[in-house]
């Protein structure tokens, strides 16, 4: 099924970036390259022909998709591919991809015939192995860009609830190519890093010693809000809460990496974590009940949905992710329904909390449904090779999740109100500096897929 590389590289692809080729001779300076007439001088002193190097500048990010499973559109594959390919909806327009996927691997392609259908279309080829991709078949990364989407496919869940996703299989396989390669190029990865803390960690740490962009994540913190605002750097915040889908491994980490996204912009900055515990059942109402600050956050936003107080109560069964900052910090994530994802937060010097809401998706599973703002994130991150947001805040919402899953557990036994992790490995600091980066303006039409297919 796989094409040979030669077949879908143009023929430029042996060309260096005028970055490498400064690299590579000695006697080509910055400087001389601003004082020689631009790409005459260039063609001087390089050989090649004018045309061909302003093919080179203008060409587009080279990614390699690295997906676990691809075989329907409601998938993360389909979301986050497609739009890598065909562009996607930003700030109220359709937005051309600035990137060209160039190669795919599906780590389980028999089962992933939609995947194989979108490839075909697009003239992309599937190669057998994640080495494979990353060089388009040669010896040494041949891409300028990695983009890891295992989330969904016919995966194993373990005894705590732990989804043994292949996000580490398919990243250490690529760092394989690195290491060989000597050079390193962005990645982006889906969701949680892992499911395992010291996966996790080693592949956070891997992206600091080899000096590559890393980013990923929930879609979530970036989708459309209600209101359109982002809380200011610095902002004095006391407790939060994130309601909303929290279900498993896979929703709890969204809810959790909102709730990164909101608090690592109080006063100081992000200062790491303290404990976690998570406390599941009838009894996470309890905790409320011990918890004003939590129920007053809990009560504003049942009130901001014009429900009475106490509503989120009614539902007997929920869980809970309890979150204790290095500096005095509160947090939680609360299991609760018909909020889409809704972040309150009690700031100090403010008589009410500050409610934003993440709500609904953009349309019905067609072309521009879910994530938007992921793909220009995405694309962003492989332009300018700079990352959207620390990627410390990846790894702590993984940290945060991979704790919570621990923390009902000990050993082999079961209990519904876990133990309260103390947790030094999470004493991840850094200071957020980026503007707002939410999807904003008129939310997407329902519009049939580019690609002229959906099944």
């Amino acid at each position: 099924m796989a094409k040979k590389p030669t077949e879908i590289i143009s023929s430029t692809k042996d060309l260096l970036p005028i970055t490498e080729i400064m690299e590579s001779n000695p006697t080509f300076s910055r400087r001389q390259m601003l004082g020689i007439g631009g790409i005459a001088g260039l063609t001087a002193l390089t050989g090649l022909s004018t045309e061909t190097i302003a093919q080179t500048q203008q060409r587009k990010p080279r990614i390699a998709v690295l997906v676990s499973y691809w075989a329907f559109t409601r998938s993360h594959a389909d979301w986050i591919v497609n739009k890598l390919i065909d562009g996607y909806w930003w700030d109220g327009a359709h937005t051309d991809s600035r990137v060209e996927v160039v190669s795919v691997f599906i780590h389980q392609l028999e089962e992933s015939g939609l995947g194989q259908k979108v490839c075909k279309a697009k003239n992309i080829p599937i190669f057998k192995t994640v080495g494979e991709a990353v060089t388009l078949g040669g010896k040494d990364l041949a891409v300028d860009g990695v983009v890891i989407v295992a989330e969904h496919g016919e995966y194993a869940t373990d005894l705590k609830g732990h989804w043994l996703l292949p996000r580490w299989w398919i990243f250490q396989q690529v760092i394989q190519v690195f290491e060989k390669s000597k050079r390193s190029v962005p990645v982006f990865n889906d969701k949680h890093l892992s499911y395992n803390w010291d996966e996790a960690k080693w592949m956070f740490n891997k992206s600091r010693e080899l000096n590559f962009p890393l980013t990923g994540g929930s879609s979530i913190p970036a989708y459309y809000r209600k209101p359109e605002i982002e809380i200011d750097i610095d902002t004095p915040i006391k407790n939060s809460i994130v309601i909303g889908g929290a279900g498993d491994e896979g929703g709890i980490f969204h809810a959790i990496d909102v709730l990164q996204g909101f608090v690592e912009r109080r006063k100081g900055g992000e200062t790491g974590v303290k404990s976690i515990q998570s406390i599941r059942g009838t009894e996470a109402w309890k905790w409320v009940e011990r918890n004003p600050w939590a129920g007053k956050l809990l009560d504003a936003v049942a009130i901001q949905f014009d429900f009475k107080p106490g509503y989120f109560q009614e539902t007997p069964q929920t869980n809970i992710c309890v979150i204790n900052y290095n500096d005095g910090t509160k947090a939680a994530v609360i299991g609760g329904r018909s909020v889409g994802w809704t972040y309150a937060g009690e700031i100090q010097g403010k008589n009410e909390p500050t409610i934003i809401s993440m709500l609904g998706w953009a349309g019905p599973y067609d072309q521009y449904h879910a994530s938007n703002a992921q793909p220009h994130w995405i694309t962003e991150m492989m332009v300018t090779k700079k990352e959207p947001f620390n990627a410390e805040r990846l790894l702590l919402s993984t940290g945060i999740t991979n704790h919570y899953m621990e923390s009902n557990w000990e050993g082999s036994k079961y209990s519904a109100v876990g133990r309260n992790l103390e947790t030094p490995e999470l004493n991840i600091k850094y200071r957020s500096t980026r503007g707002a980066q939410f999807s904003k303006g008129e939310r997407p039409p329902a519009r049939p897929y580019i690609r002229g297919f959906n099944e």
